[in-house]
């Protein structure tokens, strides 16, 4: 009785897909109201960035070591540095600047099998600050309060990939008045800082159009998913790794014919998002993926299990319009939220999803576009402006405690 269910389910759910491949409006829809001008904004005579001209070894001798960086999805670090020194926001007059820039490759230590190591990091985004603050006099002004970092690692400027460890070392301290550019993001969290700007993980963009299938192939799989469902190396016990939900997506669906799920990473894994209805974003050690950007280029809406989570450009992109969000608690009951959702709603946002502003906005490409994901972090910039005049320390006031944090970070890099 059970099989016959599943396999009911399973011909509603497939000729429920086909019907709306069949009515798929070939058009795109505009976000609307604010959300839509913010994402269209032009940064552009907006603000002025002053760029630090850093000894090599604190960038471009660290890629040259290793240029994986290039692919992994951390690289936004390099890719910002790269775009800024071409932008037209960029100035050479650091007494006119609005932002300072330090390009520092601080995830570019990478494991033989790919994985970045934090653990240096803070060494090296001190000594870079030391040579900042000791050679030009802008950093002592604000003490970094008019500077901005681009921190792309799991849990940001906490330089731990697991959150407990992240949580329990801290921001680097002499980083706590700057502006933080990073991907992690979760509400009352103490690894997001008030001021931060939620950007998303890198993607290569050119891999991606080199995978584009006809955008009328019609959207037979119903749930897709490829990736991890626990950390045996890092997490053996289970149920620490990804809180547990992605765990319970394999208990739950491993069977279910609804769902196309494995921890197998096949050769036509692009092709298949676009294939798919819906694409899982569950949480990992950090509460995002590259899969995020993945479901957004792809057109597969993006279900999105990751409690409290801050997603990328926030007050741009209107991910309650988009995306479908199922609570950790809930993913259990993951088959009837996803089949309960009405055909309009579904073809709203993949119209939505159509729209290339939303693609550009997740993307790092070279050459640039206008929208894309490096002008959405100037536009969050550009709107912290004017600096308050409290940023600016009287004579003699220091804020920052440089010998904070772990006797670690204080060894010279």
């Amino acid at each position: 009785m059970r099989k016959l269910w599943l396999w009911g389910l399973l011909f509603f759910a497939l000729g429920f897909a086909w019907s709306i491949t069949a009515e798929r409006n070939p058009c795109t829809e505009r976000i609307s109201g604010s959300a839509g001008d913010v994402l269209e904004d032009d940064p552009v005579g907006r603000l002025k960035v002053y760029v630090y001209e850093l000894p090599s070894k604190y960038n471009k001798k660290i890629l040259q070591k290793d240029p994986r960086c290039l692919s992994h999805m951390f690289a936004a670090e390099i890719f910002m540095h790269r775009f800024l020194l071409s932008s037209p926001v960029q100035t050479l007059n650091p007494e006119g600047a609005d932002w300072f820039y330090t390009p520092i490759y601080a995830t570019c230590d990478l494991t033989p099998t790919g994985l970045p190591l934090p653990f240096k990091s803070p060494r090296m985004v001190r000594s870079a600050i030391q040579l900042i603050s000791s050679s030009w006099p802008y950093w002592n002004r604000t003490e970094g309060a008019d500077h901005f970092f681009v921190v792309p690692h799991d849990f940001g400027a906490y330089f731990h990939y697991q959150e407990e460890k992240a949580i329990e070392r801290g921001i680097l301290p002499i980083l706590r008045r700057a502006t933080l550019v990073q991907t992690f993001g979760q509400r009352n969290h103490v690894c997001l800082n008030e001021g931060s700007i939620t950007i998303p993980p890198y993607a290569p963009p050119q891999k991606m159009r080199a995978r584009q299938i006809p955008p009328d192939t019609p959207r037979s799989i119903f749930v897709y998913f490829r990736g991890l469902f626990c950390d045996v190396n890092n997490d053996p016990e289970g149920g620490y790794y990804a809180r547990g939900a992605r765990a319970a997506v394999w208990e739950n669906f491993k069977s279910n014919p609804l769902f196309d799920i494995s921890t197998e990473h096949p050769t036509t894994y692009y092709e298949d998002m676009q294939r798919a209805i819906f694409c899982l974003c569950p949480l990992g050690w950090a509460p995002w993926s590259p899969r995020l950007v993945e479901a957004i280029v792809f057109g597969c809406i993006p279900v999105i299990i990751a409690d409290d989570t801050v997603l990328p450009f926030a007050d741009a992109i209107p991910w309650e319009e988009i995306g479908v969000f199922v609570a950790e608690e809930d993913v259990p009951k993951l088959d009837k939220i996803l089949t309960s959702i009405p055909s309009h709603v579904i073809l709203r946002k993949q119209r939505l999803l159509a729209n290339p502003s939303m693609k550009r906005a997740m993307l790092f490409p070279q050459p640039t576009l206008p929208g894309d994901a490096f002008h959405q972090i100037l536009n969050g910039l550009a709107r912290k402006l004017p600096h308050p005049k409290s940023v600016y320390l009287k004579p003699g006031e220091k804020i920052l405690n440089w010998t904070a944090g772990p006797i670690t970070d204080l060894k010279p890099w």
